[in-house]
């Protein structure tokens, strides 16, 4: 049968795939990939911006359409075959990777290039590019000696390897641990639509009773509401524990690798650290900078977790005669606290937010905002029958993106939620190749009698990653490698931490939170009541936040080498910002997917970092109206379709007027002190 991998395909072939296709495929694009380069590294015209740096940009097309395949199933829809083949390419693509990073006669004639550009009429996107595909060159390797290279060709071959193993620990201990209830009063506090889910889960592997496992949906309502408190704790260590258990799907060793690893490439390029070379590249700028920004939002947001934590102490001592909050308590009596001072309960929320509901919402969000149209698409193919697909129009009806949206947790995908691109926006040929995005969540399932009915928090979740998606689906820049989200790591969550400010708006709200039974638009006073608790306990929410911060910064920051416990490492650096006492058969770092799989090592900042960007765009569109059509046409213009074709600051600056002030956020996380 003809590998479909093999052949140019407009949307992924996913329904024709099996998994022998992907090896095979990959290995011939890497070969054509290869010949593409090849031939401008040994062109006989002489290098020009044209023939060497734009047609590097367009090099490598089939290969990134297949393994952007590849890699979102082993996300999204994985298994023992597809990890064993993941295991099997990544150590091929580094290798591919550095062929061309340490091509030294494509790097000479890149260098020629560079030097000519004040003498070349580029545009700004074209000389970002230029200074782009200069910098990728020089900061990894071009310029070192044979030797060096080997090495470094050495690390990020194992490198490959190692953040991938991470990732698989992290979702087989998971997917491993299940809480199985057979007492009725177990599940005491837990609410209906929790219950049977559980129940549900339960049924599927054919047990009796109820099942709770590490999956969101069925961790978080059990934290929250379950009145057994040993049975939290119970959860709660299992939840903290993953990958920290000095068996095979330990993470430990791994981390002390890692990090070592990314220190020793660091040096060898000339940094100081993973992280000096990280920020180079950032909005940031350097590792002092970062821990500055943290601390001094630390300075700002202690006091007042102090504070919150003291009146969650006393308010659990006096409802229970807790002596001492532990961290299996964080949630129920939060939740418990919450409820008893805004009388605001997800539970009486819930009915309002059905997933489907909430869809049509950031879609007429999105139109009111930024013109575009969302209608499901009945013919492209997808990996999972939960799996939707719309196409996405402008108001003249024009094609903007094809849009997949996955909402469900199942066994095979990790766990969080993320956005990802099959195929980015460019132009070519005079042809303007619009985007394919999705979204990929883990969302509470429908119930035998319920529809899939999300909590707040899960709402602006979706706000969130649909943030993501419109970055990627109204790009409009000429070249692959900058459009999108293809910008500095700590400008790429000002688009989707924005869009989540329109939960909290009655007017946004009024558009999708209808009582799913009653078809009733939810009250104003429900809308006041989530306006009012927005900014409760901010401060241990801003404090939990820094903490992940700086224990990024303390992992990459500085040469590792001497660290030999991760647990205890990791404790000293929390210390600034714990709250709770130490759990000593947990660790956090074990299942920091973010920073040792993700592309999150020394960039965890940024989301605080983008939240000052997004509350002070966001005081914008308030002044404004928060549908005002000018301000949504700014930032449409000025930072989603421009990608990284500019500075993001000077982005910022174009759209905003004038920089953005960290009292925005401040502000609205009410952590100024009272006048």
């Amino acid at each position: 049968m003809e590998n479909p991998l093999k052949r140019s395909f407009d949307t992924a072939p996913f329904s024709q795939l099996d998994t022998t296709h992907f090896l095979p495929a990959i290995k011939e694009a890497i070969t054509i990939a290869k010949k593409e380069i090849d031939a401008i590294a040994t062109a006989a015209q002489a290098p020009t911006f044209e023939n060497t740096i734009e047609a590097l940009d367009y090099t490598g097309e089939q290969l990134d359409a297949v393994t952007s395949i590849f890699f979102n199933l082993n996300s999204a829809e994985t298994n023992e075959e597809i990890q064993k083949i993941a295991q099997e390419l990544s150590p091929l693509l580094s290798e591919f990777r550095n062929d061309i990073a340490l091509n030294t006669t494509l790097f000479a004639r890149i260098e020629a290039v560079y030097q000519q550009q004040k003498e070349l009429t580029l545009t700004p996107e074209q000389a970002t590019l230029l200074d782009k595909k200069y910098k990728s060159f020089a900061r990894n390797g071009a310029n070192l000696p044979e030797e060096q290279q080997s090495q470094l060709r050495s690390i990020d071959k194992e490198l490959s390897t190692l953040t991938l193993k991470f990732g698989e620990n992290v979702l087989a201990e998971t997917n491993k641990f299940e809480m199985h209830l057979t007492e009725v009063r177990d599940l005491d506090g837990l609410p209906e639509g929790a219950k049977e889910a559980a129940k549900a889960l339960a049924t599927a592997k054919e047990k009796e009773g109820w099942l709770i496992t590490l999956d969101y949906p069925s961790y978080i309502p059990f934290m929250k509401y379950a009145t057994n408190r040993a049975l939290r704790k119970k959860l709660a260590l299992a939840f903290g524990a993953r990958a920290f258990h000095k068996d095979a799907l330990d993470n430990q060793k791994h981390i002390l690798r890692i990090t070592k690893l990314r220190y020793d490439r660091a040096k060898l390029l000339g940094y100081e650290s993973h992280a000096h070379f990280v920020l180079e590249e950032r909005m940031a700028e350097t590792p002092q900078k970062v821990i500055s920004f943290l601390e001094e939002l630390l300075d700002k947001a202690k006091p007042a977790a102090l504070k919150e934590f003291q009146e969650l102490e006393t308010f659990a001592k006096n409802l229970d005669g807790i002596d001492q909050l532990q961290k299996w308590d964080s949630a129920y009596y939060t939740e418990k606290l919450k409820q008893e001072r805004f009388e605001l309960d997800d539970e009486v929320l819930k009915p309002y937010f059905k997933l489907e509901n909430v869809i049509q919402g950031v879609f007429v969000i999105a139109q009111k905002l930024f013109g575009l149209h969302f209608s499901k698409n009945q013919t492209a193919d997808t990996y999972h029958d939960e799996v939707m697909v719309y196409d996405v129009t402008d108001s003249n009806g024009e094609a903007v993106a094809l849009f997949y949206a996955d909402f469900h947790p199942r066994s095979g995908k990790r766990g969080g939620a993320w956005m990802t691109s099959y195929r980015p926006q460019k132009r070519k040929n005079g042809i303007n190749e619009r985007p394919q995005v999705s979204i990929v969540c883990n969302f509470t399932k429908p119930t035998p009698s319920k529809p899939s009915l999300l909590t707040f928090n899960e709402v602006t979740t979706l706000f969130h990653e649909f943030g993501h998606a419109l970055h990627g689906m109204l790009a409009d820049t000429t070249y692959p490698s900058l459009s999108g989200t293809s910008v500095y790591w700590d400008f790429v969550e000002l688009p989707s931490q924005i869009f989540e400010n329109w939960c909290y708006e009655k007017e946004a709200l009024a558009l999708f939170a209808t009582h799913y039974k009653t078809g009733e638009v939810i009250p104003m006073e429900l809308v006041e009541k989530i306006k009012d608790s927005a900014t409760f306990q901010e401060g241990i929410a801003t404090l939990r936040q820094i903490s992940f911060g700086l224990l990024d910064m303390a992992w990459h920051a500085t040469d590792p080498s001497t660290i030999a416990d991760v647990k205890a490492y990791e404790k000293t650096v929390f210390e600034k910002t714990s709250l709770y006492p130490d759990v000593a058969e947990n660790c956090m770092s074990t299942s920091f997917s973010h920073i040792f799989q993700g592309g999150y090592s020394a960039g965890y900042y940024s989301y605080k970092w983008a939240e000052v960007l997004d509350a002070d765009a966001f005081e914008y569109f308030k002044e404004q109206g928060v549908f005002d059509q000018e301000v949504a046409q700014k930032f449409a213009t000025h930072i989603l379709s421009k990608g990284g074709t500019e500075h993001p600051m000077t982005l910022y600056k174009r759209f905003r007027g004038k920089a953005p002030k960290p009292e925005a956020l401040l502000k609205r996380a009410g952590l100024l002190p009272e006048a």
